[in-house]
């Protein structure tokens, strides 16, 4: 293919309730959009979506909604649009020369993936080597204003049929919460915790009376380059620790398995550079015997299908926090994701197997512009 053209397009969605973590409080997402256009000679013209998952302010990582859309204007697109015989596969290779900007990246990956794939009739699911019809489904649940609302809010979820609950944590709320959790809702339920790098190693011993609580996994306890602090953790606690925000490829994941930085690996296309580095990390965790899942990052509907399907691959051993779309948005700009027996159906259509319903889309759009090439 040949890339003929690219919008950004910027929506605004507003999430059902707040969501707190311990870097801030979300109540709506300005997300970047991007539609690639591509030509492939007598086979036509295609089509493409991706999907941006930075935030709006530099808080979970360095990267923000306006500089993953200024990067992509000035430096990736243009880079990607001189590459004559493009295919997803080529957007990494063409962009390697630039540093960082993995959600941008990813964004741009996936967009020009999604039409490749379109073009072929082949699915998002089948490109990945998924092995499964549909994945268990997991649900973050934020920081609250109190246990009680903590517990009620836990209460509905697993109603709703979710099979594992994730709590997010920092200093201050969270050994007494997961106790709450515990005391009410038993030892059968799969618990795990999320810090989003709020503790230090000096923390360590106050983070080893969680080992009481059964859980799956400790999420990312420490900042992300600490990475030998990690390993130094695992020494202390019994929980098997779990990294999100450290691992940025295939291998950084190699490098903290086998330093012992961590037993379980959380997988975001967006913080590694894209799907099919995604990929290659839940293969070098497969070879070493660690686990993974995959995360989110409130994603749309464009976004929960890669990752459903990315979710569906042999690997990807523990329920992912790929909820259902009303977890977070009360109308989705796709037909939305729907919880079916704690699972989400994998898309098999072709590419990621759906696109932005025209009326919603135009609903929530707080911008285009159109890149000629």
């Amino acid at each position: 293919m040949k890339l003929a053209g690219v919008e950004l397009r910027r929506i605004q969605m507003p999430l059902v309730a707040p969501f707190r973590t311990s870097f801030g409080t979300e109540t709506a997402r300005d997300i970047l959009l991007l539609r690639a256009v591509a030509s492939a000679g007598s086979s036509g013209e295609a089509e493409g979506w991706g999907e941006c998952v930075a935030m709006s302010d530099p808080l979970y990582s360095s990267e923000y909604v306006d500089a993953a859309a200024d990067v992509l204007r000035r430096f990736l697109i243009p880079k990607v649009a001189s590459v004559a015989d493009l295919d997803g596969a080529g957007v990494g290779a063409a962009l390697e020369p630039f540093k960082g900007h993995w959600m941008a990246k990813a964004a741009l990956e996936m967009a020009v993936l999604d039409a490749e794939l379109r073009l072929a009739g082949r699915s998002w699911a089948r490109e990945l080597g998924a092995t499964r019809d549909r994945v268990p489904c997991g649900v973050s649940v934020g920081i609250m204003n109190s246990i009680g609302e903590l517990v009620d809010a836990v209460a509905g979820y697993l109603e709703a049929g979710y099979v594992r609950i994730k709590l997010k944590i920092e200093p201050g709320w969270d050994v007494e919460p997961v106790r709450a959790v515990r005391d009410r809702f038993g030892d059968d339920i799969l618990l795990q915790v999320d810090a989003n790098t709020a503790y230090t190693l000096a923390d360590a011993r106050h983070l080893a009376k969680l080992d009481d609580f059964g859980l799956l996994l400790m999420e990312q306890p420490l900042p992300e380059e600490d990475v030998l602090g990690h390993a130094e953790l695992a020494k202390v606690v019994r929980t098997p620790v779990c990294l999100d925000e450290s691992i940025t490829s295939a291998r950084t994941a190699a490098a903290a398995i086998t330093l012992g930085a961590c037993q379980v690996i959380n997988i975001k296309p967006g913080r590694v550079g894209g799907y099919l580095e995604a990929r290659r990390i839940h293969d070098v965790a497969a070879a070493h015997g660690i686990a993974v899942w995959c995360g989110g990052m409130l994603e749309t509907g464009l976004g929960r299908a890669a990752n459903v399907a990315l979710a569906a691959l042999p690997g990807f051993t523990l329920p992912g926090d790929t909820s259902a779309s009303d977890r977070y948005y009360r109308s989705d700009i796709t037909t939305p994701f729907q919880l079916r027996d704690g699972h989400l159906d994998v898309p098999t259509g072709p590419g990621l197997g759906l696109a932005p319903l025209p009326d919603r889309l135009a609903e929530v759009t707080t911008s285009t512009e159109w890149i000629s090439l």
